[in-house]
């Protein structure tokens, strides 16, 4: 069999999750999809794929394997099309894993915009908590905000995401307004689980380095619920700038103390390491790069 029509078949189904699909965009029945994928297994003495009536994923071989063999599919891609003299048009299913707060007004304008340059690339936006894993569970790319990385991986940095400390307005005329930080000590909290779950942040301020330690009355991994509770008049809350900056200017909520606290985040887009990135990769990291995203905040 070809083995290189073989690679990308099983690209194509650990893409797709389904040999049906894989075989409709090949052309081909997905009974020759099966055969391809058996090749390549019996190549590598592995086997690459787990299957079952209603799901495909990658085994821990299979992810391995992927992450090695896509970048030289991709750079062949690329050597083809300078050989012809011709310009790779940025096409496919570009999965993208995002933060839960993007699910916005805001990103949804960005995304409208690069659909109209490069018509020939669907995206699949998953907004989720939970961490994923860019090869296990096959995305192309994260847009993270976090300070580490996995090994692995290469991070481009898309610019900084200015948090906001936020109240009700009703909420602080009953409670009164802090004065300063030491009033934040003990005061009801809305706690992002994965960052600040027993209520202790820590600040950087002109003067240095201070702690707050909030008490945690609503613990929640989603942005957008803590955001509505804090509306409600539950507490305290940070929020992402891209998320609240309208209900700030719309009175719904309080930017508290937003000359002293003033916490920003790196917003990174990862994506695996390889020495060729896949034209609609490539083309979405830069439109996001030159769209001036995700703006200041200030």
């Amino acid at each position: 069999m070809d083995t290189l029509l073989s690679l990308r078949v099983l690209d194509t189904v650990a893409e797709l999750k389904s040999f049906g699909a894989a075989a409709e965009r090949h052309s081909m029945s997905p009974a020759m999809v099966t055969k391809h994928v058996k090749h390549i297994e019996a190549r590598v003495g592995a086997r690459l794929l787990n299957r079952t009536s209603r799901n495909v994923s990658l085994t821990e071989a299979g992810a391995l394997y992927l992450q090695r063999m896509r970048p030289l599919l991709g750079g062949l891609d690329e050597v083809e099309a300078q050989l012809s003299q011709s310009v790779i048009r940025p096409s496919g299913t570009l999965r993208v894993s995002l933060p839960v707060w993007m699910a916005n007004q805001a990103f949804a304008k960005l995304t409208a915009q690069y659909k109209q340059r490069c018509p020939d690339v669907l995206l699949e936006l998953d907004f989720n908590p939970r961490p994923v894993g860019l090869v296990e569970d096959a995305f192309d790319l994260a847009i993270r905000v976090s300070m580490s990385l996995e090994p692995g991986l290469i991070a481009r940095k898309l610019g900084d995401i200015q948090f906001r400390l936020v109240a009700a307005p009703a909420w602080l005329q009953q409670h009164g307004h802090p004065a300063g930080l030491a009033d934040l000590d003990g005061a009801p909290f809305l706690a992002y689980t994965q960052v600040a779950r027993d209520g202790r942040v820590r600040l950087q301020t002109e003067q240095g380095p201070h702690e707050i330690q909030f008490h945690p009355v609503l613990l929640s991994s989603n942005e957008a619920l803590l955001m509505h509770a804090a509306m409600e008049g539950m507490g305290y809350s940070f929020m992402p700038h891209w998320l609240v900056d309208g209900d700030i200017a719309a009175g719904r909520l309080v930017h508290v103390l937003p000359d002293l606290v003033r916490p920003s985040i790196p917003l990174s887009a990862v994506y695996p390491d390889r020495s060729f990135l896949p034209a609609k990769v490539r083309s979405f990291l830069d439109y996001l790069a030159h769209s001036g995203f995700p703006g200041a905040g200030d």
